[in-house]
């Protein structure tokens, strides 16, 4: 027998300074997995923290303890942190990947980004319809190697992260390939099984990319040059993901480590 359906809505906090998918999916993925409707929190209020390069907020935020004690699921690190006795004022679930979690000294063997997950919040069947989607990171969307690659053929379709979410997913499982500076541009390609490549994010961080392709097993040791994409040998866009099986660890560590005094029921 379970308890009364927990009704009360989830906290959560995610990134809003600048409209971008790979934040407002967060929401989403967290109401699918709890059940639960998901409300924005400011950094002292939220119940869990989720998708994101949002552990260096939480260091901040809970350099000491407090009487709320939020959950860590699948968040991750932009840069590496100094100290993280921080870790001791919050529940960590998972985090995003085996870099974040030695830079914590976490001892952990499983991780994921909940990104992973958007796939079965929204459901979507795939049908490659002979366009390569480009995928730039939000603060990358003028540069003028992205308008060159552009207006050189039709065949490249930008999706811009700044687009309604559900937009934008449905526009990277439609195409052939992605290529992305987007961290989540990769994310949720593989989450559609759509082949993808990363490109170098210019004056971004790229440890969390690191961080991801290591949780997923994925060979990813440098990103491509956006001007080297037309020379680039694509593969079939039919064809499995090599790394599939590290995708499916993942997305099943992140349902079995979701705490059960989140969802909307709690079993007795």
């Amino acid at each position: 027998m379970a308890d009364a359906a927990n009704t009360t809505p989830l906290r959560l906090h995610w990134w809003k300074a600048v409209p971008n998918f790979g934040d407002a999916i967060s929401p989403v993925v967290l109401a699918h997995v709890s059940g639960r409707e998901v409300v924005h929190a400011g950094v002292n209020k939220a119940d869990i923290w989720a998708i994101g390069s949002l552990l260096q907020v939480v260091k901040r935020t809970y350099a000491e303890e407090k009487d709320l004690v939020p959950t860590v699921w699948g968040t991750g690190l932009l840069h590496p942190v100094h100290g993280v006795t921080f870790t001791d004022h919050v529940k960590i679930a998972l985090v995003r990947g085996p870099v974040t979690a030695a830079l914590l000294g976490l001892e952990m063997d499983r991780f994921g980004d909940p990104g992973l997950l958007i796939s079965d919040a929204w459901p979507m069947d795939r049908v490659p319809n002979g366009k390569i989607g480009i995928v730039p990171h939000h603060s990358l969307m003028d540069d003028v190697m992205l308008t060159a690659l552009l207006d050189s053929d039709p065949k490249y379709q930008l999706i811009d992260p700044r687009d309604p979410a559900r937009d934008v997913c449905a526009a990277i499982a439609m195409c052939d390939h992605v290529f992305a500076s987007s961290l989540h541009g990769l994310i949720v390609a593989d989450a559609y099984g759509v082949p993808n490549t990363w490109v170098a994010p210019v004056g971004q961080s790229r440890l969390k990319y690191l961080d991801y392709a290591a949780s997923v097993g994925r060979f990813m040791p440098a990103p491509v040059m956006i001007e080297d994409i037309p020379e680039l040998h694509l593969p079939d866009p039919g064809a499995p993901l090599s790394y599939q099986a590290g995708i499916n660890a993942c997305r099943n560590a992140l349902y079995a480590s979701f705490p059960n005094a989140l969802r909307a029921e709690i079993a007795a």
